[in-house]
């Protein structure tokens, strides 16, 4: 019988972190990524792949700007079919605070962000490393470069966040954040 408390007592956890994470502004976890929600938060980006370029607010007055977002989703669709879907909003507030710690006048060069199923896998059988399941095909992981920020400082203030997945590529130039479970690799 202590097993089934055990178990119980697991699954209300787990049921009251995955309520906590429904609100704005929370992680997978419950925990707030950011702590002051009044803060206006902005995000450079630069699709390499497109050439487009935004700065832009994505979050004012308290909450995030659809609009906005939308353009942020276009830009960091998948250049390979032209497809974009809705990123999860908790990878813009993971970049702003990166980019807070980096440097709120610098860019993020935008090396992948939405991949379709298709591009997933023909990159799979291309062998570069792509996970069968991708947070990228979800809308919650991002390839990024900062210009100006050696690599290693880019990764060494994503892993200080500990708010998703960080994964280091030296060899091609760019960091991979998500906001999926924290672990690291590269």
């Amino acid at each position: 019988m202590p097993h089934r408390i055990v178990q119980n007592r697991r699954s209300f956890i787990k049921t009251l972190a995955g309520t906590a994470a429904g609100f704005a502004g929370t992680s997978a976890f419950g925990a707030p990524l950011i702590k002051n929600p009044g803060l206006e938060r902005k995000l450079t980006l630069n699709n390499l792949h497109t050439g487009e370029k935004l700065t832009a607010v994505y979050w004012a007055d308290g909450h995030y700007m659809p609009e906005v977002l939308k353009e942020v989703d276009h830009l960091l669709r998948d250049h390979r079919s032209d497809t974009s879907i809705e990123m999860d909003r908790q990878l813009f507030d993971l970049l702003y605070l990166l980019q807070r710690d980096i440097g709120l006048n610098k860019e993020f060069q935008v090396i992948s962000g939405y991949r379709s199923p298709k591009t997933n896998e023909m990159l799979r059988k291309n062998g570069n490393g792509v996970a069968k399941k991708s947070f990228h095909m979800q809308g919650k992981a991002i390839d990024i470069r900062v210009p100006g920020v050696p690599l290693k400082d880019v990764r060494k203030m994503a892993l200080r966040l500990k708010s998703g997945g960080v994964g280091y590529y030296a060899r091609s130039n760019f960091v991979h954040v998500d906001v999926g479970p924290v672990r690291h690799w590269g």
